[in-house]
């Protein structure tokens, strides 16, 4: 097993690509502080499941990332836990759409309060707990919208830019430390998200899509346990492209 014995803190996972890397992990031996904003009796029904099945620990901290002092809570509860990390993926955010001129400043705060200043805030938080000098790995969810720039994506994609950014500036300075830092950008991926996506953005990018189809989250989980586990040592800084090659 890939993880064995290592602690993945994960955010966002209670559905889509963050539910499938955690599944992922869970089967390849983590133990796994899943991160949620809600929990509910549903989800903390699957999680016994996938804890007996896989015989790993898995624990769930609920907090609101909007919220500073949420996310303190959050660490809180996180230290009670275990005092050492190994993993952190960073895959909660929020879609957004819609015209520059129509975008409000509340909602370019909003988005980047949550694909961006939280990271920041977690990431900053959780390296109080990462293995030093151990290959411990941080993962951050981003979008290959970073990289489109197309029309409705005003705050969308610049929130992710920011978080492929940050992803290389942390790779640098926290080299020393081997604690490698990289980035994936999924494009379309068959989620809730994607649900609530307009189907003529839908078949755009279908369209222009050469594999002619939207991503599974467990292509996305796939490509996470690879860079979580020691099979990428020696891969930091990069951003990793998931669009069947758009």
């Amino acid at each position: 097993m890939l993880l064995n014995n290592k602690t993945a803190v994960i955010t966002g996972c209670n559905r889509g690509i963050g539910f499938s890397i955690l599944e992922n992990f869970a089967k390849n031996g983590a133990n796994i502080i899943a991160c949620v904003r809600k929990s509910s009796q549903e989800f903390e029904k699957t999680i016994n499941v996938l804890s007996k099945k896989y015989g790993n620990k898995i624990d769930i901290v609920s907090f609101d990332l909007e919220n500073e002092s949420e996310i303190e809570d959050g660490f809180i509860k996180i230290k009670k836990i275990t005092d050492s990390v190994d993993i952190l993926v960073n895959n909660a955010g929020i879609n957004q759409m819609s015209l520059f001129q129509m975008t409000t400043i509340k909602t370019f705060r909003a988005v980047f309060e949550i694909n961006f200043f939280s990271v920041v805030n977690f990431t900053q938080k959780i390296l109080k707990l990462i293995k030093k000098n151990n290959f411990s790995k941080i993962i951050n969810i981003s979008s290959n919208a970073a990289s489109l720039s197309d029309p409705g994506r005003s705050a969308y994609a610049p929130s992710k830019s920011a978080l492929i950014s940050l992803t290389e500036i942390l790779s640098k300075e926290l080299s020393n430390y081997k604690i490698n830092v990289n980035a994936i950008a999924p494009g379309l991926v068959n989620t809730d998200m994607m649900k609530n996506t307009p189907q003529k953005v839908i078949d755009e990018a279908l369209k222009n899509t050469p594999l002619n189809k939207a991503a599974e989250p467990s292509d996305i989980a796939e490509t996470s346990l690879f860079l979580a586990s020691d099979k990428s040592n020696h891969i930091s800084g990069e951003t990793i492209f998931i669009t069947g090659g758009m």
